[in-house]
């Protein structure tokens, strides 16, 4: 008997994406969303960073929200306290994105079931870098 090969949805969200924009990507590179942004850039993903305290980081422009990005986003990643990630999701909705990405501690259930209604898939309270290391070593 065939067996049935299951297909995780992280690693292909993770293979699919090319667009990763960054909400609350710090410019310091002591930061958390500073360094797990630059892994996910060596690792060939394009990092737009949504941050209104920044003009740049990476090498990339920064913008004030999500509503700004002037182009196709794959991940929405946040890095924003959890009070802030409902706004969040309502540009991510807005917008389309096929995905949402909170980062460990990044917790917010009504905003994550709000999300999946609108069809975007969701990870959370999950570090991008170690399901990224995970999968692709």
């Amino acid at each position: 008997m065939a067996s049935v090969l299951q297909i995780d949805p992280v690693t292909e969200l993770l293979k699919r994406a090319k667009t990763i924009a960054v909400v609350g990507l710090s410019d310091d590179p002591m930061r958390v969303s500073h360094a797990v942004s630059a892994y996910m850039q060596s690792q060939g993903y394009r990092i737009i960073p949504v941050n209104p305290q920044i003009g740049t980081s990476l090498g990339e422009k920064a913008y004030a929200s999500l509503l700004e990005v002037p182009e196709k986003i794959d991940i929405v990643n946040i890095f924003r306290r959890p009070e802030f990630v409902e706004e969040v999701v309502d540009q991510a909705i807005q917008l389309k994105v096929p995905a949402i990405w909170m980062q460990e501690d990044v917790i917010h259930e009504n905003a994550a079931e709000k999300a999946r209604k609108a069809g975007i898939f969701v990870v959370m309270d999950r570090c991008i870098l170690k399901e990224h290391r995970s999968r692709f070593r």
